[in-house]
């Protein structure tokens, strides 16, 4: 037994810290989530909320069940306040079916939490970045990716996703990941740095990090929160947690200092409210512009009027000239 809980104490070790976080960085508890997860859930202070059809065992929190038409999420009541940070997460996406399932999970970090939608169990339109762990492939024709696929989005409020395209034109950066069915640990490290996202993954048990991509110019805000979310529909699969590590990282003195609450969520490939981005949120007309546009109308009636009743008026007199 005491070997055992060594080997055991030893593999959570390398798990954490295989991925370096550098020297200024440590883990956020508040952030965090491990076994014992009922501890964690029984007390009116939990860091944690649950959603939809999430339900806790005491080896993991399973978003969805392998059944059709579920949804479900776990979503951190606590704001993000550091700028830098880095998350470990292991998880779990298997099933019963061999070559139909779906659809998997999301990895959240957005400015509203815990709103149910479309997008795998969560809102569309959403303001923040979504880590798309994805399972299957609703557009088959014409493909040049192979699924599991993971993908980042950023989204600023104005764009939709489009479930029959798998996100594909909204995709800033992924990569193929044979995450689902492994009977090993399969665990994604997202780290967000001086405006540099890098995804990892860590699928054949062996403790050692593969980078899926990495890429600069991405701007997220301070006070978002992290979440998971997944949704089952004619295809399904268990979707579950069982390990959360959030790390503040080492920060500059001037992203320290800077106020990033009020930042808009951009990226250097994602077309956000342009004229020419057919996924945009189509545009609501405003108070004012109704107005203008109500004055102009009026306007032109009483023109329209006034023209005609000078009209009359003038026939009406050159008639008394004869």
């Amino acid at each position: 037994m005491y070997s055992i809980t060594i080997v055991s104490f030893y593999l959570i070790f390398l798990i954490n810290y295989t991925f370096q976080q550098g020297h200024g960085s440590f883990e956020v508890r508040e952030h965090s989530l491990t076994r014992p997860y009922a501890s964690v859930f029984s007390t009116s202070t939990s860091n944690w909320d649950l959603t939809g059809n999430t339900i806790v065992t005491d080896k993991f929190i399973r978003l969805t069940p392998d059944v059709q038409s579920k949804a479900g999420g776990l979503w951190n009541r606590i704001p993000v306040y550091y700028p830098d940070w880095e998350i470990h997460v292991q998880f779990k996406v298997y099933g019963e079916a061999k070559t139909l399932f779906g659809d998997g999970f999301v990895i959240w970090y957005v400015r509203d939490p815990k709103m149910a939608g479309p997008v795998f169990g969560s809102k569309d339109f959403f303001q923040g970045l979504a880590i798309v762990m994805d399972t299957y492939a609703n557009k088959n024709e014409d493909y040049s990716r192979t699924f599991p696929y993971i993908s980042a989005i950023v989204n600023n409020g104005s764009l939709h996703y489009n479930h029959d395209n798998d996100g594909f034109n909204l995709t800033v950066a992924g990569c193929e990941s044979p995450f689902r069915g492994r009977d090993t640990d399969t665990l994604v490290a997202i780290r967000y740095q001086d405006n540099r996202l890098t995804i990892s993954t860590d699928t054949e048990g062996q403790n050692k990090w593969t980078k899926c991509f990495s890429i600069a110019g991405i701007n997220l805000p301070t006070h978002y929160y992290f979440g998971f979310s997944a949704a089952t529909g004619e295809l399904s699969d268990n979707h579950d947690i069982i390990s959360v590590h959030t790390y503040q990282l080492e920060s500059s003195e001037e992203r320290r200092k800077e106020d990033r609450t009020g930042i808009l969520p951009s990226a250097p490939t994602a077309n956000m409210g342009s004229e020419n981005n057919t996924t945009s949120k189509p545009k609501s007309w405003s108070v004012l512009q109704i107005f203008a546009i109500v004055a102009l109308l009026i306007i032109a009636i009483l023109v329209g009027v006034g023209i005609f009743f000078y009209m009359k008026q003038r026939r009406y007199h050159s008639s008394r000239l004869y």
